[in-house]
């Protein structure tokens, strides 16, 4: 990437934030444990299943993806000792080899049926 390039804390900020509120919100909503595990993406990868056949309209679950996206981006970041970084308001993660990881599209692509955030974190997690 050519454009300036902001790493941990301050790219974390938002993200780390957003997986935490979707923890919590699964625990307490939904009755889905998230513990940051890449196990765990495979609950989260169903539950975008679940919404996708309610056949909600985008606009109302972008929220909720954006959460999953953060959510398996920490479990990347946690699994790999990656970093958030942030471009021009996107956030993406690096992990040690200098891979560039955008689960925040991810969830987006599991969205339309196109995407998982488990394979994402398991290619993320070769070296």
């Amino acid at each position: 990437m050519t454009t300036q390039q902001e790493t941990r804390p301050s790219a974390a900020t938002k993200p780390a934030r957003w997986a935490a509120d979707t923890v919590t919100t699964m625990r307490e909503g939904a009755r889905l444990r998230l513990d940051y595990s890449a196990r765990s993406l495979w609950s989260v990868d169903r539950t975008i299943a679940d919404i996708r056949r309610e056949a909600a309209p985008y606009a109302a679950v972008e929220t909720v993806l954006r959460g999953f996206g953060a959510y398996a981006g920490e479990v990347i970041v946690r699994r790999t000792g990656g970093e958030w970084w942030v471009s021009g308001g996107d956030h993406w993660v690096r992990t040690p080899d200098g891979r560039f990881w955008d689960p925040m599209e991810e969830a987006r692509r599991c969205y339309t049926g196109d995407g998982s955030l488990r394979l994402l974190c398991r290619d993320a997690s070769r070296t």
